[in-house]
Formats: structure tokens, sequence, C-alpha cells
């Protein structure tokens, strides 16, 4: 099995919608650090499990100086964003998204 990781930084804005008080339902920002794990059994005609460039261009492009409530379909949080994520490249199986320092969310695939 050949494993990749590639580590991405997205500034971006969202809203959460909470059923409970919370300074996140308004408008706020954060500098996302984005890990994207990928895994193949068999490597490309290119000899790569991804391009590491098409998970920048596909993550970066879609959500870098984006209101992500705009941009996914469901309320952004880092744990939805984690998992539109995995969803957007070939062979991801597990995402990170710190959204600040000491809070993570991962989503991963079940196999």
């Amino acid at each position: 099995m050949y494993y990749i990781k590639k580590t991405i930084e997205v500034a971006g804005a969202h809203q959460l919608s909470l059923d409970y008080p919370s300074k996140c339902c308004s408008l706020h920002g954060h500098n996302w650090i984005i890990t994207i794990y990928c895994k193949a059994k068999e490597l490309d005609k290119n000899g790569m499990v991804v391009d590491f460039s098409e998970i920048k261009r596909r993550i970066v492009d879609a959500l870098d100086h984006k209101v992500v409530n705009d941009v996914l379909k469901c309320n952004p949080t880092a744990e939805n964003i984690a998992r539109w994520c995995c969803g957007q490249i070939t062979n991801c199986y597990r995402v990170d998204v710190q959204e600040t320092t000491g809070n993570i969310a991962t989503y991963e695939k079940d196999e």
C-alpha cells in the first residue's frame, strides 16, 4: 500500500447554525490547516497515489478566501469541512481540519 499526506492552509470565513447561543453563529474567519491523507494499492500511470498539486488545486481553489457557507451545502463545522474535503480527492481516506491550536476535527472513511 502507498500513502501520501498533504498539508495546506486555507483562510476563509464561516458562520455556524447551532441550537444554542454561541459567538460562532456570527460570521468569523479561520486559517484552517487541512491535512489530506490518501492511499492506493497501485500507483497511477505517473507513479503517484494522487498528484500533490491536484490536492492543492481542488481544496485551495474551492475554499481559500471564501465564505465556506457558500461552498458546502451543510453546516460548515470543522467536521463537515473535513468530510467535504475527503470527497473532493481521489483515494482520500482521511482528512484533519485544524481550526485553531488544539482544535482538530478528523473525518475518516469507513472501509
